[in-house]
């Protein structure tokens, strides 16, 4: 694991990892042969560093596929647990309890508090093919921030591309979503009694990194368009936290790359994600020339966005911000940046002072407090 994490940092430093800006024009020597026979045939995509997809149809990641188990974490005291949402599908999710409601796995015991605590949906990173909800990677990231912010979060474990394309992410995300509003009323036959008896539908945050930044947007704008009732009353989506964002389009924003090798790659893994179903300009990959009446569909009134100054992705999300504040929308949109940090450095680096500083405004804007922009 140790290995593997340090392996991965050192991917993030040399090619700002989930952005996957570059390719080379075949796989280094000797990793063409791992895992895969003779038998597999050509390469038909090389999604460097993540994975390579052989015209067989076989999939061989080498990044991301640690998982560790739902556990009380020593370090935090939070304890999570899997749950099954759809056996059919497969679809899975997370469900995390800060300590003074985890003494036991169900859940059951009395809130210290009184009150029942904001509910946080987060979905994971990895350019959409890669990571997991069970990663460790996550697993740490999700019990600090339940810790810290003292939420029932739900992590959810989507289904991933190529092997099942856009919009299967975004359908799962959504269907993730519904069942635990569905399981926040606090009787009944079959719902989940964490949910049941501590989340608030009322105080709903919607939080993702990278990838699942992306995800985030598109499930709240969904929500707003279809809206979110549940069995004890409406929901109401608080928040909303993009951690560096996937955004791209056809178009530079300002201070964005005009390499045209890198805007064709870019296209390119778009497109090979989604199998051509969205353009490099769908509002789900480039949501900042939006038309005003869609931005103000978000159905929150506070937007979080976080970019590092390394990451090439940071202009998209600077212009996603500037876009949402002249749209006239109804809320209050902010801007956190990390000069001299790269692509997710939080997760990669989750001990050092800048990922403490980010985990605070994140911390912090959950709670209500006003954020300072940086950089």
């Amino acid at each position: 694991m140790a290995g593997s994490f340090c392996f991965l940092s050192a991917l993030v430093l040399l090619v700002n990892m989930a952005a996957a800006l570059l390719t080379p024009p075949a796989l280094p020597p000797g990793l063409a042969s791992v895992g895969a026979s003779a038998d597999d045939g050509e390469v038909d995509f090389f999604f460097f560093p993540f994975l390579v997809l052989y015209k067989s149809g076989l999939v061989q990641r080498f990044i991301g596929t640690d998982t560790v188990p739902a556990s009380t974490d020593a370090a935090t005291g939070v304890t999570s647990r899997d749950v099954v949402v759809n056996a059919a599908t497969g679809l899975a999710v997370r469900l995390y309890l800060p300590p003074s409601l985890a003494t036991n796995r169900t859940g059951t015991d009395t809130d210290d508090s009184g009150g029942r605590l904001p509910l946080l949906v987060f979905y994971h990173g990895g350019a959409f093919v890669t990571e997991s909800a069970f990663s460790p990677t996550y697993h740490r990231y999700l019990n600090a921030l339940v810790s810290r912010a003292r939420v029932l979060a739900v992590s959810v474990e989507y289904h991933l591309a190529p092997e099942h394309r856009l919009p299967t992410a975004y359908d799962d995300a959504w269907a993730a979503l519904r069942w635990a509003l569905a399981n926040t009323r606090r009787a009944g036959t079959g719902t989940d009694p964490w949910l049941s008896r501590h989340a608030d539908p009322a105080r709903l945050f919607l939080a993702g990194d990278s990838a699942g930044g992306n995800i985030a947007h598109y499930v709240a704008l969904r929500a707003g368009r279809d809206g979110l009732d549940c069995d004890d009353g409406a929901a109401a989506v608080r928040g909303l936290v993009l951690l560096d964002p996937y955004f791209w389009g056809k178009r530079p924003v300002p201070s964005e790359t005009s390499d045209e090798d890198i805007r064709r790659w870019h296209e390119r893994t778009w497109s090979f994600l989604c199998g051509g179903r969205y353009g490099i300009d769908d509002p789900v990959i480039n949501p900042v020339p939006m038309p005003p009446e869609e931005w103000r569909r978000l159905p929150c009134t506070r937007v979080l966005v976080t970019v590092a100054g390394l990451d090439m992705l940071s202009a998209r999300g600077r212009a996603y911000v500037h876009a949402l504040r002249a749209s006239g929308w109804q809320g209050e949109a902010e801007l956190y940046e990390t000069p001299g940090e790269y692509h997710v450095y939080f997760l990669n680096k989750p001990d050092s002072d800048e990922a403490a500083k980010e985990m605070e405004v994140v911390v912090n804007f959950i709670n209500g407090d006003q954020v300072s922009t940086r950089g």
